[in-house]
């Protein structure tokens, strides 16, 4: 495999569905940059429909990549997906696009999936993006950390990293003073959606969590997170909080900032040059320890619920 890519076309698969999340559908749209508007219609998630609908269609389509190939649990939905984003090829097996595709993005957010889910294209050798989060246990981790360190091409990212109203403030907080607090909101479960949360607020804050405690439960999850740079993160991610998701509160010495992420569109899509950037390049968006910390983050918010809102040290997990 010539990886990286340099300015050659890239020909991508789009892997997976699950419950609940309709990224086959929208990715595939926002990256190959056409859709039949009459299909669209038939999407099963509303939100879908609506903001892409409302994108001018210059604003569509990633240049010299397209998602050649589908494959999704249900053969239905591929067969859905293909129609609204014309796909040219639905396969039976998710595995039959090895040899037909140069990478490959997994689109399911269960993370206890995603090691089984990636590992016939990582043994390939494909560059494999992995939907948020990329995992939630600590055997998973290890095996991925294990891939990426062999040099495996891998990575994995939120959308909300990619938020315009929280890019200015990644690392340049400096007008508020030292950071002291940090909020954040987030809807349905830590398991999945915790790390939207996590991730808005990593940017700013950076590297260098020390302990996770979740004093909630499985439907209304209550997280505190201690920074070693003196900051409290407290997430708050609640089953039915649809309409409160996506705030960040800044609180620091000097000044302070409320913020929301509405801009789900541009959001994904910056999302999806980053792994083309990266397909491109062989550099990565975000280097590995960053998203191997995240990702302990959200196991550690696991295990502190279950152990009834014990604290978790970050440094259990090792080097």
């Amino acid at each position: 495999m010539d990886f990286p890519f340099g300015d050659r076309p890239i020909r991508l698969a789009m892997l997976g569905m699950v419950e609940g999340n309709g990224h086959p559908y929208s990715w595939s749209m926002i990256i190959n940059g056409h859709y039949d508007a009459e299909a669209l219609k038939t999407c099963p998630y509303p939100a879908i429909i609506n903001y892409i609908g409302k994108q001018p269609p210059e604003t569509l389509g990633i240049p010299g990549v397209e998602v050649t190939h589908v494959w999704t649990d249900d053969p239905a939905d591929a067969l859905q997906v293909a129609a609204i984003a014309k796909i040219a090829n639905v396969v039976a097996r998710a595995e039959e696009v090895i040899g037909e595709v140069d990478a490959v993005i997994v689109a399911t957010d269960k993370g206890f999936e995603h090691v089984e889910r990636a590992r016939p294209f990582v043994e390939a050798g494909l560059p494999v993006f992995v939907d948020k989060p990329l995992c939630d246990n600590r055997a998973d981790l290890e095996t991925f950390s294990r891939w990426v360190a062999e040099g495996r091409p891998i990575v994995s990212s939120s959308g909300m990293r990619f938020a315009k109203e929280f890019a200015p403030y990644h690392g340049a907080t400096h007008e508020f003073g030292a950071l002291r607090t940090v909020f954040a909101t987030m809807a349905k479960k830590w398991e999945t959606y915790g790390i939207h949360a996590l991730e808005s607020v990593y940017p700013i804050v950076g590297p260098g969590f020390v302990s996770v405690r979740n004093t909630g439960t499985y439907d209304r999850n209550v997280v505190h997170l201690k920074h070693s740079k003196g900051i409290d993160v407290v997430i708050t991610t609640t089953a039915d909080q649809i309409g409160g998701s996506g705030f960040i509160t800044l609180a620091g010495t000097e000044g302070g900032v409320t913020l929301r992420s509405q801009d789900t569109y541009t959001a994904f899509k910056a999302q999806l040059e980053s792994y083309i950037g990266f397909l491109r390049t062989g550099t990565p968006p975000v280097p590995f320890a960053q998203t191997r910390e995240l990702m302990q983050l959200v196991i550690a918010g696991i295990e502190s619920r279950e152990a009834g809102g014990a604290e978790v040290l970050l440094s259990s997990f090792g080097a």
